[in-house]
């Protein structure tokens, strides 16, 4: 179980994530809605510790995270996906999942090592590629994917780590209507295994309705709904301030 309690940060006189607790069980899918500068992403970025908390704790199966670095949070399960992908531009596709594979291991990130004497590991990294439908494009640089394919290779890194959470920040951000489906698809057959706790920030309301067992809203960092998608969708929090519709 990842559990967040009373997770809050400042910038200056700003409160960005205003005492945030929640609890999210394995095998479950949360969407995290709210208009723009809500605390949305920088909530995120507290969970996978890219931001230090000004106070509050995160918490993962009974171990305290919180003092913990990003590196580290994510050896002990949290995978995480950002709005803009982070990958090694210059390395190819199969490097950039082979590495992930790699440290997933034990094996560290030697990017110099023998990869004729890890073939298994080679082996796995296609399986993942032809998973998210970027096997034949192996070879070619990370950098030289169109977006799309570039939120598919990071999604695909994330499955390499097997991280019991995975965080997902839009993930079909600038992606065309062609492409959505299959990051969609990858999500849902993650959640279809009941093993992974996931985080879902997305805009599209249609999306969340489709895949979210529970929907938390933030408001100005503070948490102000939280419950099954019907019931917060129909809350005149969200009718109003959400959707532009009046209640």
């Amino acid at each position: 179980m990842l559990e967040t309690k009373s997770l809050t940060i400042r910038f200056g006189g700003h409160v960005a994530v205003d005492g945030v607790s929640c609890a999210f069980q394995p095998g479950t899918l949360t969407a995290i809605v709210g208009p723009n500068g809500a605390g949305k992403t920088t909530y995120f970025n507290l969970i996978s510790g890219q931001l230090p908390a000004s106070s509050g704790e995160v918490w993962l199966d009974g171990e305290n995270l919180t003092p913990l670095p990003a590196p580290v949070r994510t050896r002990r399960g949290l995978g995480r996906a950002f709005q803009l992908t982070q990958l090694f531009a210059h390395l190819t596709v199969l490097e950039n999942v082979r590495l992930a594979v790699q440290a997933r291991h034990g094996k560290g990130l030697r990017m110099l090592s023998v990869w004729l004497s890890h073939k298994e590991l080679i082996a796995e990294a296609r399986a993942i590629l032809d998973r998210v439908r970027l096997g034949s494009r192996a070879d070619d640089l990370a950098a030289s994917l169109p977006h799309g394919d570039q939120r598919k290779l990071e999604v695909a890194m994330l499955i390499a780590l097997d991280p019991k959470v995975y965080l997902f920040d839009e993930p079909t951000a600038g992606m065309s209507v062609d492409e959505v489906p299959v990051v969609l698809d990858l999500i849902r057959a993650l959640k279809a295994e009941k093993k992974h706790t996931l985080l879902l920030v997305e805009h599209k309301m249609d999306v969340v309705r489709e895949l979210a067992d529970r929907i938390i809203v933030l408001h100005q960092g503070r948490l102000v709904a939280d419950g099954d998608p019907a019931t917060v969708i129909a809350s005149p929090i969200v009718q109003e301030a959400y959707l532009g519709v009046a209640a």
